[in-house]
């Protein structure tokens, strides 16, 4: 195994970064220590960076007010969503194409500007991402045009979402939901897959070689990282711990307690 030194050498190779958001940047609507120093490094040495989210219920604009109501500077373009990594799938398989679409104003948007219809007459896919209400009569629609031979496509696989009063549904269960009715997975965009590590990579316009990922979880952030041949950062400020670390078989590159570690003093 390479030594914290070597792993400390290899980071002064990377031009460009993405980072999770939830548990590295911020932590109930709160900035954590230093990631706004980090931020403000990035952008005053015009480093490439995007910050990246499986949630796909708001828009960049409404993630990038959400984030200067926690303390940090984020400018939309700056944001990138499985929404938008899934929008950039769909424009790539099939230009021009239609869909279904459960979702929130973030997919919905995303998908419009990707050059789709959007529509429940014989749709090339049926999308499904997160949303506040999930509607008995949508997720109906969507289990008969999968049937019907739409292609099933899911934002990300987050079987729970957090709330004031206890866990939510979210996407993964209501994929469950579906694929258990019409026999048919879906093929899923946001993390862990690294398509969308690789889609946010392309809008930067940057290789995987140089490009360091941070992230606070094994299970998507430092797995797809790794798969995409990235320097993978883990902050222990999020989801992981220590002895999570030691139930996966792969290791990051390194282990910090935060983000305000890469700050340069």
């Amino acid at each position: 195994m390479a030594s914290k030194k070597d792993n400390t050498a290899s980071r002064r190779n990377i031009k460009s970064w993405l980072t999770d958001m939830d548990g590295v940047l911020v932590h109930e609507n709160k900035a954590i220590p230093g990631a706004a120093d980090l931020i403000n490094q990035w952008r005053e040495r015009e480093i490439p960076f995007l910050v990246l989210t499986n949630n796909s219920i708001f828009t960049p604009r409404d993630l990038s007010a959400r984030l200067r109501h926690s303390g940090l500077e984020v400018p939309e373009e700056k944001i990138w969503t499985s929404a938008l990594a899934t929008a950039a799938f769909l424009r790539d398989q099939a230009p021009g194409g239609s869909a279904f679409v459960v979702g929130e104003a973030g997919l919905t948007t995303a998908i419009h500007e990707a050059g789709f219809i959007m529509t429940d007459a014989k749709p090339d896919y049926v999308v499904i991402g997160e949303t506040r209400s999930y509607s008995f009569e949508a997720i109906t629609k969507a289990i008969r045009l999968i049937n019907q031979g739409a292609r099933f496509i899911c934002t990300n696989p987050d079987a729970t979402g957090p709330s004031q009063e206890g866990v939510l549904p979210a996407t993964g269960a209501v994929a469950a939901l579906i694929t258990e009715a019409t026999g048919r997975k879906p093929y899923i965009v946001g993390k862990p897959n690294p398509m969308m590590f690789r889609s946010a990579l392309n809008k930067l316009g940057v290789h995987s070689d140089g490009t360091g990922m941070i992230g606070d979880r094994m299970d998507t952030d430092i797995v797809a990282g790794i798969e995409a041949g990235m320097h993978t950062v883990l902050v222990l400020s999020g989801i992981a711990d220590k002895a999570e670390i030691e139930r996966y078989p792969f290791r990051p590159k390194e282990i910090m307690s935060s983000v305000a570690e890469l700050v340069d003093k």
